[in-house]
């Protein structure tokens, strides 16, 4: 049940800030100033994983052997940092969530893929700074999602065992790394990935942090 479990472990693009589609933004345009015909459907090929990853990723498939991969990446994170701050906007019913986990003594942690740069960037932006117990990125580590390694170095920060976390996340890439970790996961992907069939290893499929609230209040209550 819920109600055993000691922390809950938050992903944060598309969870926490609404990023997923300002990174689509920066990354079509950065990769169609390289004369790609890059489309949204490309970005979510690589949905989750860590950005280094993604341009190695495109770089190879295309080819292109003349791009410097470490300065396009810091060309397009610019254009996100940009972007994060124009139009960065918390998700609905997070604030709510993380009230409710303070009031029930609920440790909180933040698993993400993206580079500590911009998890402060975006901490600071949402007000969220000092309201969760440890923040962990992938950036620097061996593996990204669909790897553990993340979440498992959150709960060991957080001082709780795998087994007692839950993990909120809306990539399959992330939910996929929960369960590796032998976590609980609820997955809330956004309306363009409801209907993708694997989201069903998740132990809950939910539509908004809203209802996430409603099944914490269930067994925490």
């Amino acid at each position: 049940m819920l109600g055993q479990l000691k922390a809950v472990i938050f992903d944060m693009d598309g969870v926490l800030i609404n990023s997923e589609p300002l990174w689509r933004k920066a990354m079509i345009k950065g990769f169609t100033s390289l004369g790609l015909n890059f489309t949204e459907d490309d970005c979510r090929k690589t949905m989750g994983k860590r950005f280094p990853e993604v341009v190695s990723y495109w770089l190879n498939y295309y080819k292109l052997t003349s791009v410097n991969a470490k300065d396009f990446e810091n060309r397009v994170m610019n254009l996100l940092y940009d972007l994060i701050e124009t139009e960065g906007k918390v998700i609905e019913g997070i604030p709510e969530l993380f009230d409710f986990c303070l009031t029930k003594k609920i440790k909180t942690g933040l698993a993400t893929s993206s580079s500590s740069q911009l998890m402060n960037q975006v901490l600071k932006k949402i007000s969220l700074t000092d309201q969760i117990n440890v923040t962990v990125s992938s950036e620097f580590m061996t593996y990204g999602k669909p790897h553990p390694e993340v979440f498992l170095a959150c709960a060991n920060q957080l001082g709780v065992a795998a087994s007692k976390c839950i993990v909120i996340e809306d990539s399959l890439n992330g939910v996929i790394a929960a369960k590796a970790a032998e976590m609980k996961v609820i997955a809330v992907p956004d309306e363009e990935h409801k209907q993708i069939n694997k989201f069903v290893v998740a132990d809950y499929n939910l539509n908004s942090m809203h209802e996430v609230l409603d099944v914490f209040k269930t067994f925490w209550d």
